[in-house]
């Protein structure tokens, strides 16, 4: 019998393994991933991004668990002699009527309580020499790191507690008991006193395994990505971003300098059709047909449709694709750029078509759900962790059997 369960193997559930060791000394603790390797999917595909917060609503989860997030992954990898280069990054506005929309994000970034800096146009250019823009916001505590790493090291804490990670595993089934709560795998039966779901782009069907209805279900979008190649890295010194759209809900293509030195160019934001469909011709028939079958998706999909041709067109066209870098840096060409790996976000949407915008935890009977943990939560990792054990000890009917 264990005194936890979690089901997920990527850097959210891991960073729960970790938390759970903080807090309950001793716990009998297994993880259960259904891949042969930790990581694999979210985690594994993440741009890297020691992300700030400053796009998140004041008070939201999003906001305080990136904003602190930040500040505790520095603090970790500094522990744990992990590479990390807090470099800072640039929001860029590069047309007039972006400037309005620049000056409110920098009054969110103040609510959030965020050491940015409203710069014009020749600091800019200090800054990022190749940027064309009127006007920016420097956020000095963005950053990069490479999170698979991370999660190894999260790995190497848990076993160092004795807790368990089984690979290969799929979980099948959970039933919660008076007593004791049967996690059903294809590996075996394993008992626990409490099971904590985050299978990521899996946590709707793991929350329906154990009977419980959300009213949202994860829909995949592919974040397609290209890669400067070596002899043009020079144009980008850190991070350049554009001004969000407010109209979609996505970022919009940026750049990223990854912790090896490459420059990612990206993403694109696509419906993909399966849910780990990291390449175009990826098909699911199930993860399609449920995409498909759901009214939220069509009510988002009409909310949003000019803004989604305009992501599927850029996804068939380079060309499109670098015009739209061009908005930042003019001299990109087609040239310049290589297909690079894609990423697939797991976008929790509710029946109303309306996107979950920030994280979401579930409490069940002896369950608590991970139910959306999208970008930025590589970097509030640590703090999403904190916060489902937070969350288990505040519940008295949570923990008056875990731990004997």
């Amino acid at each position: 019998m264990y005194d936890f369960i979690i089901v997920g193997g990527g850097i959210v559930g891991l960073s729960v393994g970790m938390a759970l060791f903080e807090q309950y000394e001793g716990a009998k603790v297994l993880l259960i991933e259904k891949e042969e390797e930790l990581a694999l999917h979210q985690t594994g595909h993440n741009s890297g991004v020691i992300h700030s917060g400053i796009y998140y609503k004041p008070g939201s989860y999003k906001a305080r668990f990136a904003r602190e997030g930040s500040k505790s992954m520095k603090d970790f990898c500094q522990e744990h002699k992990i590479e990390h280069d807090i470099c800072g990054k640039v929001i860029v506005a590069t047309k007039k009527e972006e400037l309005p929309l620049l000056n409110n994000l920098y009054k969110r970034s103040i609510e959030n309580s965020l050491d940015t800096t409203l710069i014009g146009e020749d600091e800019l250019k200090e800054i990022e020499p190749h940027v064309k823009g009127l006007g920016a916001i420097k956020v000095p505590a963005a950053g990069i790191v490479n999170y698979k790493q991370v999660s190894e090291k999260f790995a190497e804490i848990i076993k160092r507690h004795s807790g368990e990670i089984m690979l290969g595993t799929k979980v099948q089934k959970v039933t919660e008991h008076n007593d004791e709560v049967v996690v059903e795998t294809d590996k075996g039966d394993f008992r626990t006193h409490l099971v904590i779901n985050c299978a990521g782009l899996h946590s709707d069907r793991v929350a329906k395994a154990s009977g419980y209805e959300t009213d949202m279900k994860i829909v995949p979008f592919r974040g397609e990505y290209y890669k400067l190649k070596p002899e043009k890295r020079y144009l980008v010194k850190n991070l350049i971003y554009p001004v969000p759209n407010p109209d979609f809900p996505f970022l919009g293509v940026h750049f990223t300098r990854m912790i090896g030195g490459e420059v990612d160019a990206g993403p694109n934001a696509v419906l993909s059709f399966k849910r780990e469909g990291y390449h175009k011709t990826d098909f699911s028939m199930k993860d399609f047909a449920e995409v498909m079958g759901y009214s939220g998706f069509w009510k988002l999909a009409g909310r949003y449709m000019k803004e989604g041709l305009h992501e599927m067109t850029r996804s068939f066209s380079k060309a499109r694709f670098v015009a739209s870098l061009q908005e930042l840096i003019p001299e990109i060409k087609e040239d310049d750029l290589v297909p690079a790996p894609a990423g697939v976000r797991a976008q929790a949407l509710k029946s109303d078509g309306n996107l979950v915008d920030d994280f979401h935890i579930v409490i069940g009977k002896k369950s608590i759900h991970v139910c959306n943990a999208p970008s930025p939560a590589a970097t509030a990792s640590i703090e999403i962790g904190k916060e489902v054990v937070r969350r288990i000890a505040a519940q008295e009917h949570l923990t008056e059997a875990i731990i004997s």
